[in-house]
C-alpha cells in the first residue's frame, strides 16, 4: 500500500508539467505501472484473475 501522504500528492495538479508521474488508480503504487489498464501489475493480476478486466484472460500454451 502507497503511503497516504504521498497518493494526495500526486492528486494534485503538479506546478510543471514534467513533475507529473503515473500511479495505480486502485492501490497508488507508482512502480511496474501499466498504462494501458491505468493499474500496477499487482493490480492488473488480481483483477484479471477475477475477471474484472474485458478481453483479458490467463494464458497457456
Amino acid at each position: 500500500m502507497a503511503k497516504k501522504a504521498l497518493v494526495e500528492k500526486w492528486q494534485k495538479e503538479p506546478k510543471f508539467s514534467t513533475r507529473k508521474y503515473n500511479r495505480c488508480k486502485i492501490c497508488g503504487r507508482p512502480h511496474g505501472y501499466l498504462r494501458k489498464f491505468e493499474m500496477c501489475r499487482i493490480c492488473f493480476r488480481e483483477q484479471s484473475y477475477l475477471g474484472a478486466i474485458p478481453g483479458v484472460t490467463k494464458s497457456s500454451w
